[in-house]
Order: structure tokens, then sequence, then C-alpha cells
């Protein structure tokens, strides 16, 4: 079983580096990221069996990270790290990708009985069985979530009412704020095919808020939100999809 450790803090991976040699089982240590981006190049690149995963890593955080490794050819197996308070008190819903969770600091015991039940799992039949988005509503987000100064913060997806991307980052403006995530618009546009209609390279927006256009002096088109102020830019490459969708109806 190749191992793959994700962690942003080098002591911690010092640790577990040294956890991994001192267990008996068929495992090894292939390989260690510091950071969501760096793990998912990792896994296409190498086999990689099982990731011990830090929840709070910098820019995709664990559960964002967790849940792009599920959509992998080969999806390893994810087990996240996460501080004791957390996981006791139950505040983490993690998504499907995560088999199961360890209390940081990490204990020796605990990691070897996760290293046990992770390899008498028969993880690829039941990963090649498993419906890939946007087809299989079992492995689709009800949440997006984004770390915020120290903890992470969830959005239901049917509160968003449009996203906009800017330089790589993504910004989801839902009905109480925004939240900046680090994903591209195509993986929710493939994501949500149906609840997301692109208006501009730059912008999606939920079908449930678009209420009508608007012809501006200077012979652009704006897009108008229900029960909200503001007029989203609109290509001329999207806008028969839109008036199409518009006639048609929701």
């Amino acid at each position: 079983m190749k191992i793959l450790v994700v962690d942003h803090e080098t002591s911690a991976r010092e640790r577990l580096r040294q956890l991994l040699a001192e267990t008996e089982g068929d495992h090894e240590l292939a390989g260690e990221a510091c950071n969501g981006l760096e793990a998912i190049e990792r896994c296409r690149r190498q086999p990689i069996d099982l990731v011990l995963l830090d929840l709070q890593i910098p820019g995709l955080d664990g559960l964002q990270t967790a849940a792009r490794l599920a959509t992998l050819e080969r999806p390893p197996r994810v087990v996240l790290m996460t501080p004791g308070e957390r996981a006791r008190g139950g505040e983490l819903l993690a998504p499907p990708a995560v088999l199961e969770r360890l209390d940081k600091p990490v204990e020796g015991e605990r990691l070897e009985a996760v290293l046990r039940r992770s390899q008498g799992l028969a993880w690829g039949r039941q990963a090649a069985n498993r419906p890939s988005w946007p087809g299989g509503s079992e492995e689709r987000r009800s949440e997006i979530s984004a770390p915020y100064r120290g903890s992470v913060v969830r959005v239901a997806v049917r509160d968003v009412v449009y996203l906009q991307a800017e330089h790589k980052y993504v910004t989801v403006y839902h009905a109480e704020g925004q939240l900046l995530v680090d994903e591209s618009l195509r993986s929710f546009e493939r994501e949500f095919p149906e609840l997301f209609l692109r208006i501009h390279r730059n912008a999606l927006v939920a079908r449930t808020r678009l209420e009508g256009l608007e012809k501006r002096p200077d012979g652009s088109t704006v897009a108008r939100l229900r029960d909200r102020p503001e007029r989203l830019t609109v290509s001329r490459r999207h806008l028969a999809q839109i008036r199409r969708w518009l006639r048609a109806g929701p």
C-alpha cells in the first residue's frame, strides 16, 4: 500500500514519516506534499493507495482536496487528519471520499489501526462501481466549503446566486455574502449542469436566479438577477443559449 502524506507543517510530516516507519504492515511512504494541489498532482502522476490528509492545509483545504481526489481516474483512499476537538464535536461533515479521520497529533496505535482497516478494503472495486459527476448525485456536494481564519466556512449549493472567476480563484456569491474558493468555473459547470448557466467565460449564474436580460446603450447585454442589484455582463458567445433558456422557462 503506497501512502502519500499531506501536511503544510514540516514537523507533522516528519512525525508521520517516523510513525509509518515504526508501524508494521505491507505499506510504504510514496511521497509527501504540503498543499492540496500538489497532492492531487502527485496522485495523478503515480499510483497512490492512501492519502493521510491534513484538514487545515493552505489553499484547497482537506475537504476540497478529498473531493477532487475522488474524481481521479484511480481515486485513493483518504484519511482526514483533524484537530481532536473538532472530530469529537461532530462539526465536520466529510465528503464520501473520506474513509475516516485521525485526531491530531496522530498517535501510533491509532494510525496502525487505520492502516489495517485500509489495507483490508477492496477500494478499487468500489471506486469502479461508483457513479461519477454529473450523472451520480450521490457523489455531488450539497455544500461548497473554503478555509477562513482557521476554520471551514460552508455554503449550501442551493443558496449560491452566481460564481465569478478572477485569476485562479472563484468567488461564490450567495444569499448571505461571498466565499473565495480555489476551484475552476468549469468544475462547477460539470458538477452542477442543471443548476448553473454560463453567461460569460468568467461567470456562472444559478438558473433559478436569472430573471432576464437588459440591453445597454453601448450595445452590450447584461443579466438581471432575481432579488439582486448586480448586472452581470453576458458574452455574445452565450447570448443565444441564454435567450433560448429564458424563452423555454425554468
